[in-house]
């Protein structure tokens, strides 16, 4: 009796360890199957985006192609006095052009973080600068219900070499289907700068996915922007000579 408590004494570091591991790559596989249902490895989308404040509302409509984590382009389709304008992310360098004034201007990752088109939507968000999957360590604190489902609650901690936006994020994630049902952002001091709530649940193009976004800033009362999925395909074939400057100009 005396050795087997003493083997297990000896035993409980390792046993400690190898639970926190195997939680770890839990928690990483659960993100990685969120993230790949929710983009795939290349896709192309229409969405259109509610941007509504208290005394007023306007929508923005875009379509959006992306490939990897290395290319994205985002062409605005409307309204009319701002179609024609667009916005590109070629590995590490972005950009934005707009027809009107003829310019184009490239983005420093201090931009990141700021709303696009003058929404709660990110820069970031648009863009995919960061990687949820590769930037951040991810652990398993708990399991609740979200809009009804049973939900993995995933924390994401940015890794010391990765140049992201956000302190953390909390992710709930549902178990059987992986769906992103709700995301809290939060900034370096641990306080929560927006929450994304995703719902409407449709099957679209392969796979049934969350189409409607609802993002809501912490600290603006009455502030909020819907982003609802219109039309979306996953994996299909984009070169990589599609994400350019040149087409930036003249895609549609």
């Amino acid at each position: 009796m005396k050795q087997t408590l003493l083997s297990w004494v000896f035993l409980l570091p390792a046993v400690i360890v190898i639970f926190g591991l195997l939680q770890a790559q839990d928690a990483t596989a659960i993100i990685k199957k969120a993230n790949d249902k929710m983009e795939g490895a290349s896709s192309e989308s229409e969405m259109t985006m509610t941007i509504v404040r208290p005394t007023w509302e306007r929508k923005v409509s875009f379509r959006n192609w992306t490939k990897g984590r290395d290319y994205a382009l985002t062409l605005i389709i409307a309204p009319s006095k701002e179609s024609g304008q667009s916005f590109l992310k070629l590995k590490n360098d972005m950009w934005s052009w707009n027809p009107t004034i003829n310019r184009m201007i490239k983005l420093p990752p201090s931009m990141m973080s700021q709303g696009w088109m003058g929404s709660d939507y990110t820069n970031d968000d648009i863009l995919k600068e960061s990687s949820i999957v590769l930037d951040y360590q991810h652990a398993i604190i708990g399991e609740e219900i979200q809009s009804g489902y049973p939900c993995f609650k995933i924390q994401l901690d940015p890794k010391e070499e990765a140049a992201v936006v956000w302190g953390k994020i909390i992710m709930w994630i549902s178990k059987e289907e992986y769906y992103q049902l709700r995301t809290e952002y939060y900034d370096e001091d641990g306080y929560l700068v927006k929450t994304h709530i995703l719902s409407d649940i449709r099957f679209m193009y392969d796979r049934k996915i969350p189409t409607h976004f609802e993002i809501i800033p912490a600290d603006k009362p009455n502030q909020k922007t819907l982003v609802d999925i219109e039309v979306v395909k996953f994996d299909i074939p984009i070169s990589d000579g599609f994400f350019s400057q040149q087409n930036m100009k003249t895609v549609n």
